[in-house]
């Protein structure tokens, strides 16, 4: 079986080390091209990084991005033109422009998910079964922790949770975006879904669905140790989507949940 040709952006970011790490490893791909926005001298694991360019993407079968919304953009239009897949772990997007996003799926197959640990995920499908059940009688808010270095709050997973929530309750989730906390000891339950975000040390992450109804709490929560978990599961992706018509999936497509 031929490798997968593969291209990682963001070649210095945590995620991008990460993933050259894992590519390195993985038997199903080659790894043929790291980028960076700005142009970088010295070479990385054996491989100089490129800019994020039409020649440079016309060598490979799918590009995973781990970058900033306007970089992920930079790339979609050129993979849009050169027909490659992308698998999008950026966070931090505005609602105009996953709007976009869903555009550019029409043209090739993206898998976009805020976090791409198959436990996290897991984490999402049960929270929406639990939102579900337990129906409006029970408000919720989610906790998340991350490294001091994470600029974007609520995270990405945070938000994918809410969905979640917003999903098993039958409701826009717009409409149940609730308010954002940073660093706080506590945070309140409300009508809507509040998030509390804490930056702090190096910590990869922690996430926690809180429902109560005032007279019992429950708690779903993933705590993560390594991140290459993270990168692993986008590996997963990049392959999964190899087989794929272009559209917009998420992890739960590739996990297979109903």
């Amino acid at each position: 079986m031929r490798k997968i040709n593969l291209a990682i952006t963001g070649c210095l970011g945590r995620m991008g080390q990460q993933l050259i790490k894992s590519a390195k490893v993985e038997k199903n791909f080659e790894l043929k091209i790291i980028t960076e926005s700005k142009k970088i001298d010295k070479k990385i694991s054996g491989i100089r990084p490129s800019l994020n360019t039409k020649a440079e993407f016309k060598k490979i079968d799918v590009i995973i991005d781990f970058t900033i919304p306007r970089c992920t953009f930079e790339i979609l239009k050129i993979a849009s033109r050169l027909k490659k897949r992308v698998v999008i772990g950026t966070t931090g997007f505005t609602k105009k422009q996953e709007e976009l996003i869903k555009v550019y799926s029409k043209k090739i197959p993206i898998l976009k998910a805020g976090n791409m640990s198959l436990g996290i995920n897991l984490l999402m499908y049960l929270t929406e079964i639990a939102s579900a059940s337990l129906g409006k009688k029970f408000l919720s808010k989610i906790l998340e922790v991350h490294h001091k270095h994470k600029k974007d709050y609520p995270s990405g997973t945070a938000l994918m949770l809410a969905r979640g929530i917003a999903q098993g309750r039958g409701e826009n989730f717009y409409n149940l975006y609730g308010k954002k906390f940073l660093n706080k000891k506590k945070f309140p339950f409300g009508k809507k879904v509040n998030f509390n975000s804490i930056r702090k040390r190096e910590i990869i992450g922690e996430h926690e669905v809180i429902f109560s109804s005032g007279k019992e709490i429950i708690t779903l929560n993933h705590e993560a140790f390594d991140r290459a978990l993270y990168a692993e599961g986008a590996l997963s992706a990049a392959k999964w989507l190899m087989k794929k018509k272009p559209g917009l999936y998420s992890m739960r497509d590739l996990m297979n949940f109903k």
